[in-house]
């Protein structure tokens, strides 16, 4: 009987399953045609729809994806791919899509979806889709001879279960799977089968995974890049005006006797939201520092950036000298820097630089007023030097989606508790909407503090804090950076280039070997413990001596301060130590270069290097190491990455010190040396895709969705209130 009710069933199931697949293909042919329609919007109106082709191509990569062409208004054919059929027109598409939507072609039977294409003029073309249905018959073939075996082999349960085990009730097995799969508990219910009691979590594991699986598997376009990122930005934020919020502005211009220069600061933020103002547009709010910087803005202090190719808007804020120091150099950087690294420096809190830092937070917030367009902005405050400005903005715009970002590790409670003005710091940051660390550890340091310093609630299964009747997202984004086009790769200097001209600079032979540091000049990045490792190599392995060198490049940084002095004497000595001991003749095995470098030079170093050394001794992120992976399209070099930078957590395949074991980095560094160029491909094809996939793109992409829904969740419920009250 069993057999006989699977074989009846069958119709019916690929019935079911033609329908649903052919719904499914509509919907994707929705989400395609629109996510590709501003694109090819504007090569039709150019009248150039052959450029379309690298993105079809993109497209195309889906495997049930089989053809796309553009029609024109008046049912010409603009352009189609080679796979399309030339028998089939547009008229005729039209056609089929008006009504069957299938047609069965010398390929088999395929799916024809026609897409209207608007532009803001108003229609410009048709998209046509074809979708190969092939995988239905597959598919339907294997579910009939599943169908057939299970229901074979459940009539062969049941028998045996029916003859040992007759008190089982049918019924109340089938009312207690219905309650499990509907997310009722069998322990609330008065009758039930108490046996699925164990399973009843498996179960809902399994569907869940399944749903997972489900929505992978019918993803579109999962590489983030600008193009998805500006349509994500469209379609679910409404192309809302994007505000940027840091410190830290993204071009400077600074004056060299009477010439003027533009000067990209060397700032893993910046490198990090550079490529996300280019792609969405908007404003940039920043610290005005350059000594030429007022001369090159307007009247109200705006400047189109890059110079080159505009494509946002810079405001640039102007703070007194007196309100810089004691805001910037004071609280920021020796307060809260050495309070959130555990550098083992102590942080200075002074009750003047607190005013300042009060004083600076309200600029931002009153700047951020001014530019707002809206009632509720789409605001990013970033990092630790403005952690009041969130509440402050609230104040002013209450509906405003402010998030906030923290590029710094956050520390335990603890520590935290050093802060004299602790609880109105936490009390200014949950004034965002989102708030944002590096790694969940990050977010669990801070919900701890939170949880200790201020009365909260705190739901830890949603990640989420409620302070003054309001809701905080707290969440892990971990930060990445622009991946090189096939356009800016084609630009660099080749490996050979790169590795003759560093190695001249160097004065040693085309087979030396090279290890690179490149770090701003800062007691958090290891550049000691560092030296010491190569220092600890020398003494074990005296064969490298006149064969290996250290470049160090150090951006000089908060000079001004007397900590970071201390610290850049203490690296100079320690490098003319080691190569007093170690020199010979033209060779030395430290070279340290104390200048700003820019991308392109930083670009070549990467690419001349044989190994890259990040030994932060306590870092939220570091972006060094993901640029050296972007820069070897070689796919060779090593990655040694401490095991407290936020990267680490990612980077897997990297070689992992702790960079406090001085003899531990040191064997690390003769593994790297001696690593076969097989290996070491091995694991930067792995590096590579890691980055490439989590992409600059995808940080903020992620950051942006989490808004969106924030946003959508908030008009339902003042809508919602609106009705109440109305009703009322």
């Amino acid at each position: 009987m069993l057999l006989i009710a699977a074989l009846m069933a069958i119709p019916l199931i690929d019935n079911m399953t033609t329908h649903w697949v052919t719904r499914d293909l509509n919907m994707r042919a929705s989400v395609i045609s629109t996510a590709l329609s501003d694109s090819i919007a504007e090569a039709v109106q150019a009248n150039r729809p052959q450029q379309l082709d690298p993105l079809f191509k993109r497209t195309l990569r889906d495997e049930k994806l089989m053809a796309i062409a553009i029609c024109g208004a008046d049912g010409e054919m603009l352009h189609r791919t080679e796979e399309f059929p030339a028998t089939l027109d547009c008229n005729e598409a039209q056609t089929i899509a008006e009504h069957d939507a299938r047609i069965l072609l010398k390929q088999g039977t395929i799916h024809v979806a026609v897409r209207r294409l608007e532009s803001e003029r108003g229609g410009v073309a048709n998209m046509i889709l074809l979708h190969d249905m092939g995988f239905i018959e597959r598919r339907s073939q294997t579910v009939r001879t599943y169908l057939v075996l299970i229901f074979a082999a459940l009539g062969a349960v049941i028998s045996i279960t029916a003859l040992l085990v007759a008190h089982l009730s049918w019924r109340n097995w089938v009312s207690s799977v219905k309650a499990i799969l509907q997310g009722e508990s069998l322990e609330s219910r008065r009758a039930g089968a108490p046996e699925l009691a164990p399973l009843q979590g498996d179960v809902r594991k399994m569907l869940r995974q399944l749903e997972d699986e489900h929505r992978r598997a019918h993803a579109i376009g999962d590489e983030w890049n600008a193009v998805r990122l500006r349509a994500m930005l469209k379609s679910d934020l409404r192309d809302e005006h994007l505000i940027v919020v840091s410190n830290r502005e993204p071009y400077i211009h600074e004056r060299h006797g009477t010439q003027v220069a533009l000067v990209r600061p060397a700032s893993g933020l910046v490198t990090a939201l550079e490529p996300i103002m280019r792609a969405c547009s908007g404003t940039w709010i920043a610290h005005g520092s350059g000594a030429a910087d007022r001369e090159q803005v307007d009247s109200h202090d705006h400047l189109l950036v890059p110079p080159h190719q505009p494509a946002y808007t810079l405001r640039r804020l102007w703070l007194s000298k007196a309100d810089e120091v004691g805001y910037y150099s004071g609280f920021s950087n020796e307060g809260l820097w050495p309070l959130c690294h555990i550098a083992h420096v102590r942080p200075v809190f002074r009750q003047s630089d607190w005013e300042c830092y009060k004083r600076v937070n309200r600029a931002f917030a009153d700047a951020v007023v001014a530019e707002a367009r809206s009632e509720d902005p789409l605001v990013l405050v970033q990092d630790f030097h403005l952690a009041l400005a969130p509440r402050m903005i609230r104040e002013r715009l209450p509906n405003a989606t402010i998030i906030s970002f923290w590029h710094i590790p956050w520390p335990n409670p603890e520590s935290f508790g050093i802060c004299p003005w602790r609880e109105e710091l936490l009390h200014g940051m949950l004034g965002s909407t989102i708030l944002g660390f590096h790694t969940r550890f990050h977010c669990k340091n801070f919900m701890e503090t939170v949880d200790r310093f201020l009365e909260t609630r705190i739901e830890q299964e949603h990640s989420t804090v409620s302070f003054l009747g309001e809701q905080t997202l707290v969440e892990s984004y971990p930060i990445s950076i622009h991946w090189p086009s096939d356009e800016e790769r084609a630009a660099w200097p080749s490996l050979a280039q790169c590795r003759n001209s560093l190695r001249d600079r160097l004065g040693v032979t085309p087979d030396h070997l090279v290890a690179l540091g490149l770090d701003r000049f800062d007691y958090t990045k290891g550049i000691v413990e560092r030296m010491q490792a190569v220092e600890r190599l020398l003494e074990k392995h005296p064969e490298f001596i006149g064969r290996f060198t250290l470049v160090q490049v150090a951006a000089p940084t908060r000079g001004e301060l007397t900590e970071y002095q201390t610290f850049r004497n203490r690296l100079e000595a320690l490098a003319s130590q080691i190569n007093r001991r170690f020199t010979r003749g033209n060779y030395q095995p430290i070279h340290l270069i104390v200048e700003h470098q820019e991308t392109e030079e930083v670009t070549s170093l990467y690419r001349a290097a044989d190994i890259c050394l990040v030994t932060s001794i306590h870092d939220g992120m570091n972006l060094v190491c993901k640029e050296f992976i972007a820069a070897r399209d070689d796919e060779h070099g090593v990655l040694i990455l401490s095991q407290f930078a936020g990267a680490s957590r990612e980077l897997s395949e990297a070689l992992h010190i702790n960079p406090y074991h001085v003899e531990e980095t040191a064997d690390t560094l003769l593994a790297a040396i001696n690593m076969p160029r097989v290996e070491q491909r091995e694991r930067m094809q792995s590096l590579r895709s890691i980055v490439r996939e989590h992409n600059v793109y995808g940080w903020a992409g992620a950051m942006l969705a989490d808004a969106a829904r924030l946003r959508l969740r908030s008009r339902v419920q003042a809508r919602v209130q609106s009705h109440r009250k109305r009703a009322n």
